[in-house]
């Protein structure tokens, strides 16, 4: 693991090896949202597993304990705890980050009654603007490639002489979205997110309009999946989609 904390400093890399596909290892840079709604198990990005998060967020609130000190974290997606866990020496070894200071925090997500929070490896007070604009770019940058990579394996995998076949009634003629596992309804909302032609993506009432076959609690499942699988991700609020694919 690179323990380097400058702009862009750290390695997120993944389980890509032979034979390695299911082992968690590298740091992958997220946004809270992103870890609020990670599968508890554990962090994955289009099949690959990661054993640590990279997270820059404001600092709210900090509350020291005899064993740990916890870090309310906000980004502009929400917001999560952080737990540092302190040795014996616990006020020589407490990280110095400021209140509603920005910090680089590296850890592990855990689910602890229901809800997400960081065990912290590391954190690191923010002081330049520049790092929270890189990191941001960073997890586009680790979706997009996570995403190259998996569409590497589905083109060496399907047979040349795969075809479009009908499934619910609709038919997977995107290879991308069927290879991602996607069913019938799944990859019908899948390719109307992906042909919307603007910048900020359709809104979940125009998504709606376009199913009335598909109830609003079922189109917020398959949202709420795809999203989760970095198949799709929200724009200007939660109620806007643009696909990664796009």
């Amino acid at each position: 693991m690179n323990d380097s904390f400058g702009a862009g400093g750290f390695n997120a890399t993944s389980a890509d090896g032979a034979g390695s596909e299911n082992k968690a290892e590298g740091v992958l840079p997220l946004v809270i949202q992103q870890i609020i709604e990670s599968s508890d198990g554990g962090i994955t990005m289009f099949g690959n597993q990661y054993a640590m998060i990279s997270l820059v967020a404001i600092v709210r609130d900090v509350e020291f304990s005899s064993t740990k000190v916890t870090y309310q974290l906000e980004d502009h997606t929400g917001r999560i705890d952080a737990h540092f866990w302190l040795e014996e020496d616990g006020a020589v070894n407490t990280p110095s980050v400021a209140p509603n200071s920005y910090a680089r925090v590296v850890g592990s997500v855990r689910n602890q009654g229901g809800s997400k929070a960081i065990m912290t490896y590391k954190i690191d007070q923010v002081n330049s603007p520049n790092d929270v604009t890189t990191h941001l770019l960073e997890v586009l940058h680790a979706r997009y490639k996570s995403e190259e990579n998996n569409k590497r394996k589905v083109e060496s995998s399907v047979d040349a002489n795969s075809n479009a076949t009908s499934n619910g009634g609709f038919m997977e003629t995107d290879s991308v979205g069927a290879s991602l596992g996607l069913n019938g309804k799944q990859l019908a909302v899948y390719k109307a997110i992906k042909s919307y032609g603007t910048a900020i993506g359709i809104n979940r009432k125009e998504l709606q309009a376009k199913f009335n076959h598909i109830n609003p609690s079922e189109m917020q499942n398959i949202t709420d999946f795809m999203t989760q699988e970095g198949m799709i991700y929200t724009t200007v609020d939660a109620d806007h989609f643009l696909c990664v694919d796009a």
